[in-house]
């Protein structure tokens, strides 16, 4: 009898996405969560055949479309918060404990966007391997309403398509330079420690310092940026979008152990920015990480 028993499909969803949320892996599990919430579900649920059974939420959900859900899903997301003026980094992670070398399943790796202002993750693309963050990085943005906000990722993430789609949906974005950027990554950082050395006479730029201490360890960090960068679009007219490049100082002590001193290079499409913005935004990225 209870096979003909209907139920609209928001409860499904709604007690699904609840279960899930609450630890549950499995669909008898989440048939006994909603059991154990159902007064709490009507109150703002219409459910006249109460609680599915284990065997409608699977079959429901099998018949879902990924990509369909995934993209309401985003945009469900997105209502709850305010993007404007937002930091959202973009991170990869490999998901613990999805390794299965018994059938040679790979780990999954997905690409998270996060909210700093709403402490919320806007959205998730999954990537067959850590190599493929490039291609899925544009997905996930075609996904989001990004407009007013800055994006931030890793030096894996620094291509000048990325930048383009970024500036596309209306935001902007900082990020990270390494080696691997070659020619571009070496004009930047030979710029920038020659005017440090000659502490930044002849162009404009806005600087930002701050001290941490901690259990006996002290970090310094200073923060240098300008936007004296026509000569860089110049000789690398691909990253038309650049509008200031930006160096990190960073400088621990630690009783016993030897002061050492790093050097980060960052570019961004923002004009002008405060030195201290582009340190906040870059810490903020930082935190995710870890």
């Amino acid at each position: 009898m209870s096979r003909t028993l209907h139920h609209p499909l928001i409860n499904i969803i709604t007690i699904t996405l609840c279960a899930v949320i609450c630890g549950c892996d499995n669909f008898n599990a989440i048939e006994e969560y909603g059991k154990s919430k159902k007064k709490w579900f009507e109150t703002f649920l219409d459910m006249p055949h109460g609680v599915p059974s284990h065997d409608t939420f699977n079959d429901v959900l099998n018949r879902l479309c990924p990509k369909a859900f995934h993209a309401t899903f985003i945009a469900w997301a997105q209502h709850l918060c305010t993007i404007d003026e937002d930091i959202i980094p973009l991170d990869g992670k490999t998901l613990r404990r999805t390794l299965d070398k018994v059938n040679e399943v790979p780990a999954i790796h997905i690409v998270n966007a996060w909210s700093v202002k709403n402490n919320l993750c806007l959205g998730q693309m999954k990537v067959d391997g850590k190599s493929n963050e490039i291609t899925a990085i544009p997905k996930l943005l075609e996904l989001l309403d990004i407009k007013g906000a800055t994006i931030t990722t890793d030096a894996m993430g620094c291509q000048f398509k990325i930048a383009d789609k970024i500036i596309e949906k209306k935001a902007n974005y900082i990020f990270a330079l390494k080696g691997s950027q070659g020619e571009f990554f070496e004009d930047i950082k030979l710029f920038l420690d020659t005017e440090l050395e000659s502490r930044f006479k002849k162009i404009h730029y806005d600087m930002f310092e701050e001290v941490d201490k901690d259990h006996g360890r002290i970090e310094q960090r200073k923060v240098w940026v300008t936007s004296d960068v026509e000569w860089l679009r110049k000789r690398h007219s691909r990253w038309s979008s650049l509008n200031s490049i930006v160096v990190v100082e960073s400088t621990r002590e630690q009783k016993g152990i030897e002061k050492t001193m790093e050097r980060r290079y960052y570019i961004s499409s923002h004009l002008k920015p405060k030195a201290e913005f582009i340190s906040n935004a870059i810490r903020s990225h930082w935190f995710v990480e870890n």
